[in-house]
C-alpha cells in the first residue's frame, strides 16, 4: 500500500465503518485521480447488513485530496513548512432508496441534525437534499424514489498527524458509530419500501 497520509485517512475511515458493523457495498468503491487537475478522491458506500441489494438506507462517503493539499504535504515532507496545513475534504451522503412513493423531506430531515462532530477537530455541516425518481413503464407518478441528504466538511492535518498517520484513527473514530445509528433511524421511518433486486447467484 502507498505510504501517504491520504491512504492513512482511507484506512482509518474504513476501520471506523467496519468496526460499527456496517456492510461495504463492494462494487461501489472507487479510487480516482483527475489527470488534468491532480485531485485525488476515494468513494465508498456502506449499508446495514442484511438489507439486500441495494439496501434501503445507505451512506455514500467521499474523501478528497485536492492538489493544493498535495503541494502543502510535499512542502512539509521536504522540511519546508507550508503556508497552510493540508486538508482532507469529507462528504457523507445519507440515502434512503427503494421507496414506493415520493418521500416527505421534512420527515427525513427531522431525524438528521444540522451538523455533527464526526471528527476530533471539525464538524460536518448538512447541506441540501435531493429527491430522485426512476420511472418504470408508462404510468405517471410511478416508479422508484430516493432521497439523499449530504454533510460536508474538512479535516486539517497538523504536524502531529502528518508525522504519524495513526492519529487519524482518533479523528475518524466517531464517524462509524454516527453513520450506523443514523442509518438505523432513517430505516425506521414509516416509508413503504420496494423489495430488493433478486440475486442472480445460483
Amino acid at each position: 500500500m502507498l505510504d501517504h497520509v491520504f491512504t492513512d485517512a482511507i484506512g482509518a475511515l474504513r476501520d471506523a465503518l467496519e468496526n460499527a458493523l456496517l456492510e461495504r457495498q463492494a462494487f461501489e468503491e472507487r479510487f480516482q485521480v483527475d489527470v488534468l487537475l491532480g485531485d485525488v478522491s476515494w468513494e465508498t458506500s456502506y449499508g446495514i447488513p442484511g438489507e439486500g441489494s441495494p439496501p434501503r438506507v445507505q451512506a455514500d462517503i467521499t474523501l478528497d485530496w485536492p492538489t493544493w493539499s498535495q503541494t502543502a504535504y510535499r512542502s512539509w515532507y521536504i522540511d519546508e513548512p507550508p503556508d497552510e496545513p493540508p486538508e482532507v475534504l469529507v462528504e457523507v451522503a445519507l440515502r434512503v432508496q427503494r421507496l414506493a412513493q415520493r418521500p416527505d423531506p421534512d420527515q427525513v430531515l427531522a431525524v438528521l441534525p444540522e451538523s455533527t462532530p464526526l471528527t476530533a477537530t471539525e464538524a460536518l455541516v448538512r447541506s441540501g437534499h435531493t429527491i430522485e425518481q426512476v420511472f418504470a413503464g408508462d404510468e405517471p407518478g410511478g416508479g422508484e424514489f430516493a432521497i439523499e441528504v449530504s454533510y460536508e466538511g474538512s479535516i486539517p492535518l497538523d504536524e502531529r498527524t502528518l508525522a504519524d498517520g495513526s492519529v487519524l484513527d482518533d479523528q475518524f473514530g466517531g464517524i462509524g458509530g454516527w453513520v450506523a445509528s443514523t442509518l438505523v433511524r432513517l430505516g425506521d421511518l414509516s416509508f413503504e419500501f420496494l423489495p430488493p433486486e433478486e440475486s442472480n447467484d445460483p
